[in-house]
């Protein structure tokens, strides 16, 4: 692989990595005003520690480059759910624009799923299949 590829790689797990690690630690300082917004978008409450975990273990995972294409098409498949339960309202300019900024970062981990994490990962590190980029 590259240098190049190999370095935007790494820069692109960084970045998405950033947005789910803030986030889900986030959370933990409002779990309970949390849930209430998941609830009133129809998500049941038990729902929502396993949420903030896989926000924040996930952009762990895909920092490091750990279980990346399972963890990248997990986080692909809750911004795609966030985007339809939350943020599809076409009367509300703001929230259509955090829709596409959704499908955009499901766009990414879709992506990163496909091609892998990368050499500078744990997944290449042990050899993992989630690493290439093949």
């Amino acid at each position: 692989m590259s240098q190049l590829t190999s370095s935007a790689t790494l820069l692109a797990r960084i970045l998405i990595s950033i947005l789910f690690i803030i986030s889900g630690y986030g959370k933990l300082g409002d779990v309970a005003g949390f849930t209430g917004y998941m609830t009133s978008g129809g998500v049941p409450a038990i729902f929502a520690w396993p949420t903030i975990a896989l926000e924040f273990l996930g952009g762990l995972a895909i920092l490091v480059g750990a279980f990346t294409r399972p963890v990248a098409l997990a986080l692909a498949g809750f911004s795609l759910l966030s985007a339809l339960m939350f943020h599809f309202v076409p009367a509300d300019q703001m929230q259509m624009i955090m829709f596409m900024k959704n499908l955009a970062i499901a766009g990414g981990l879709l992506l990163l799923a496909a091609q892998g994490a990368g050499v500078y990962s744990v997944d290449a590190l042990l050899g993992r299949k989630s690493a290439s980029l093949a």
